[in-house]
């Protein structure tokens, strides 16, 4: 054997060794995506609620998180069983030792599994879960094993058969029910104490294991669903059988390249996407909140929805990755409107709650439909959707009846204001809340929009024309000279004087509600290509874009964000950290300069979503912020909720693969992606070279490849044609993108 063939031998066998070491790395990367979550993430918050590291199984109606302020905290005061709603009242409370808060250190997060172990005592915690049961395991380092299990709202506990514990919590007109058994005998210490019980147990030293059942049903019930999810005890095989579920959806999303830090910011953000809404159907059957009766039903039953936090990117999200799920979660609202007689926006499991502002059942009905979502009843639910707009109040926080102000804003297109010091006549009105005109007139626009495309396809022409024209009415809040949008008076008089950029927050919410009018004037995502023709044409849309993310606060920070604390995480007047910012940055996509668009979500991106405590920029509200970052580091975003189409921006990961319900896999590649190369220089879809940057939801769920050459300089010529724009217009057709 000569030289030179020795070494062509070596450096084969170098070649491919090396090509399997990165195709093991790959493989790894793509089966262990669990191990990337950091349920920390985001625990301290900005100015508002922190996330927590909560343990549960997706869309299940278990979750547990240890109850203290913060990560800051150095006390845990409990463990809940479970939840009411997302970070919403606490369920019974399981506490080790005396019940007392204490300090706790060595603490394990992660989706299926938490630990700690209390400073003083030494007591270790741990848990794990199933989809309607809970496991905790407590070890005991000396002495007596005792802890404290009690009502957190109000009801009853008792001890059955020596190792059996059972009871109930009233809340909000409903109740949740409680069975559980310990793994050895215990004696139990009963109190009572303003209607609440606690149990005070005790049991011989080491290691005492709790397995329960939560129900909404009654006791026998959560007895049932303890025998059916943990039959026998095994902590670590229930731990490894909530490990293999996360992985599995988890896994429907592989990723390869970007930073270690970026794969625990995309993989928490999916977690904290696949919480809500929660199936509640138990043995076929489940406890409405909206009419409080038991209904038997195979098909499940969710609840716990914010749509005004998730139509925007969660329920997309979930509607690419989970259809099927997603047309459940779609029969369930129009099952709430049967049962309770309004289509809830917030749909928590107590019923239909009076919160925010909109009637966001509507586009999320559309999106799904559109996107080929049809295992509903599209017809109720249009009945339901057309109800709330017409005779329902459009009232902020509210579920009541038409007002007189209503009867305005059907006939003038907006909702009117008063005048600085004008004292409020309409007793519907909340005190704190207000009317809200400017959020109230936009959003139910776009809703009023959404309406209307359905109507197109239910054949009802008449109603298609109503809902056009209010689909419009958002032009009648918009200020030339000021380029913003401004509110009006009954006499269709502007307000003055009213600082747009101190308007709204907790100072009074009279005219805007958590954001500005910088941020507001951007929230016409069914009709840009009106709102930049009022604004003069593309060129000075583009500028006036561009001064948004420069516009100084004209004020300290304190002072501002004391008005604003939802409106987080500034970039001149952009605010990060509230839902209605999500699709300005992919605004540029319409001027003709996606580059800016490129640009703009990878700063975004590095700036606010870190793995750290404080790495979540504002209100993560149950997946909608999450859902944001999901899209966005995956490189496609979803602008206009009802229109099938997707923006393209900025990948961060040079590969991303979404394995679909339909056994079709959506490959995006972005080779050489980085923190440089964050400019789109060329798109091919499946083979096909594209002169614009957006895609069809059909594109995507027939499976593909989207290939993104990146760069370190933008391309300005890239999509940069009129002809070349997402579709933008109030007179654009879904179904001709389906």
């Amino acid at each position: 054997m000569s030289l030179r063939t020795a070494k062509k031998q070596v450096l084969s066998r170098f070649c491919k060794t090396a090509s399997l070491f990165a195709l093991l790395v790959a493989a790894a990367q793509a089966s262990a995506q669990v191990e990337y979550v950091d349920p920390t993430i985001g625990n301290v918050g900005i100015l508002l609620v922190p996330t927590r590291p909560a343990v549960y199984l997706p869309n299940s109606m278990v979750r547990m998180y240890p109850l203290r302020s913060d990560a800051l905290d150095d006390r845990i005061h409990s463990f809940p069983l479970t939840i009411n709603s997302h970070r919403i009242s606490e369920l019974f409370s399981i506490m080790p030792a005396d019940g007392a808060p204490a300090a706790y250190e060595q603490e394990t997060t992660t989706p299926y599994f938490y630990s700690t172990r209390f400073r003083g005592s030494g007591i270790v915690t741990e848990f794990t879960a199933t989809e309607r049961c809970g496991y905790f395991r407590f070890t005991f380092p000396s002495g007596k094993a005792d802890l404290v299990l009690a009502n957190r709202i109000g009801g009853t506990l008792e001890l059955r058969d020596g190792n059996a514990v059972a009871g109930e919590e009233r809340f909000n007109d409903m109740k949740a029910y409680v069975y559980g058994e310990f793994s050895k005998p215990v004696t139990a210490a009963v109190s009572s104490n303003n209607g609440k019980q606690r149990l005070a147990i005790q049991a011989s030293a080491g290691t005492l294991e709790f397995r329960y059942g939560i129900s909404f049903i009654s006791v026998e019930q959560a007895r049932k669903n303890l025998q059916h999810e943990i039959p026998s005890p095994g902590f670590e095989t229930t731990k490894a059988a909530a490990k293999g579920r996360w992985n599995e959806v988890l896994g429907r999303i592989a990723v390869e390249g970007g930073t270690e830090a970026q794969r625990k910011v995309f993989y928490t953000a999916l977690y904290r996407a696949s919480e809500r809404m929660i199936n509640i159907t138990e043995d076929g059957q489940y406890f409405s909140g909206f009419d409080h009766k038991i209904h038997a039903d195979q098909r499940p039953f969710y609840v716990d929805n914010w749509l005004w936090d998730t139509f925007r990117a969660l329920e997309p999200l979930q509607t690419i990755l989970n259809p099927e799920m997603e047309a459940d979660k779609l029969q369930s609202y129009v099952r709430m409107y049967q049962q309770s007689g309004i289509m809830p926006t917030f749909a928590i499991l107590t019923g239909p709650y009076a919160c925010m502002n909109g009637n966001h059942a509507a586009p999320w009905f559309a999106d799904a439909w559109f996107k080929g979502v049809r295992n509903f009843d599209l017809p109720v639910a249009y009945e339901g959707i057309r109800k709330r707009s017409l005779n329902t109040t459009l009232l902020p926080w509210s579920l009541g009846s038409k007002t007189s102000l209503d009867d305005f804003y059907a006939e003038h297109g907006y909702m009117p204001a008063l005048r600085p010091g004008e004292k409020e006549t309409i007793a519907e009105v909340h005190p704190f809340e207000k009317r809200q005109p400017v959020p109230v007139t936009l959003g139910n626009s776009f809703d009023d929009w959404s309406i209307a495309q359905i109507a197109h396809e239910l054949k009802k022409p008449e109603d298609e024309k109503l809902f056009l024209k209010r689909a419009a009415n958002y032009k009648n809040l918009y200020r030339a000279d000021r380029s913003l949008m401004w509110p009006k008076d009954d006499a269709g008089n502007w307000i003055e004087p009213l600082d747009p950029k101190f308007g709204g927050g907790m100072g009074g919410r009279d005219y805007y509600d958590e954001n500005n009018a910088y941020t507001y004037t951007w929230d016409v995502a069914h009709d840009y290509a009106g709102l930049i023709a009022l604004m003069g044409g593309t060129q000075k849309a583009e500028a006036n874009l561009d001064q948004l993310f420069r516009e100084p606060l004209g004020r300290s920070k304190y002072e501002f964000q004391a008005k604003f604390p939802d409106s987080t995480s500034m970039v001149g007047q952009f605010s990060m950290g509230n839902e209605p910012s999500f699709a300005i940055p992919y605004i540029y996509d319409r001027l003709g300069a996606p580059w800016k668009t490129q640009e703009r979500v990878r700063m975004l991106l590095d700036a606010f979503f870190t793995d750290t405590l404080q790495g979540i920029p504002g209100d993560e509200d149950g997946g909608g912020m999450s859902a944001f970052v999901v899209f966005s580091m995956m490189g496609f975003y979803p602008v206009t909720p009802t229109v099938p189409t997707y923006d393209i921006a900025s990948p961060v990961f040079t590969k991303i693969t979404i394995h679909m319900r339909n056994g079709k896999d959506f490959v995006i590649t972005a080779a050489h992606a980085s923190k440089q190369n964050k400019y789109v220089q060329k798109i091919v879809l499946n083979g096909k070279p594209l002169d614009h940057v957006w895609f069809r939801h059909a594109d995507l769920v027939r499976g593909g490849t989207l290939e993104l050459t990146m760069g370190d300089t933008p391309n300005t010529e890239l999509g940069s044609k009129p002809e070349a724009f997402p579709p933008d217009s109030i007179t654009v057709r879904p179904e001709t993108y389906r």
